[in-house]
């Protein structure tokens, strides 16, 4: 499990980081959120709730992370989905924008939880 984890972090963030500047180059070109898009957004975010969830299996099997802020990163990664979702239709105004801004911020708690296991 804890190899697996460790492996789908770069699908996790490489995905979040490609759809979110996908996300700011429309917004940026004014251009709009289409179908591809979209899914690409789903992809990314299911991407990283994967690797959210083979975390905490990793911890539910016993094996904790040495530096307690990889769990802090974690969580922070599940409020800020959560909050996105409460927020989902104020979203939908500029869906590139927040959707691009959102991921890129998301792959950066990714970096910054890997940061602190090795």
């Amino acid at each position: 499990m804890r190899a697996l984890h460790g492996n789908w972090f770069y699908v996790a963030v490489i995905t979040t980081g490609l759809v979110g500047v996908w996300g700011l180059a429309l917004a940026v070109t004014k251009r709009a959120a289409g179908r591809w898009f979209r899914l690409a957004t789903y992809l990314a975010v299911g991407a990283m709730l994967v690797q959210v969830a083979l975390g905490l299996l990793t911890y539910n099997q016993g094996l904790r992370p040495t530096n307690s802020f990889h769990l802090f990163y974690g969580y922070v990664i599940l409020f800020a989905f959560t909050f996105a979702y409460i927020y989902r239709t104020q979203m939908e105004k500029r869906p590139a924008l927040a959707w691009g801004l959102l991921l890129l911020f998301v792959m950066g708690l990714g970096l910054r939880a890997w940061s602190n296991v090795h």
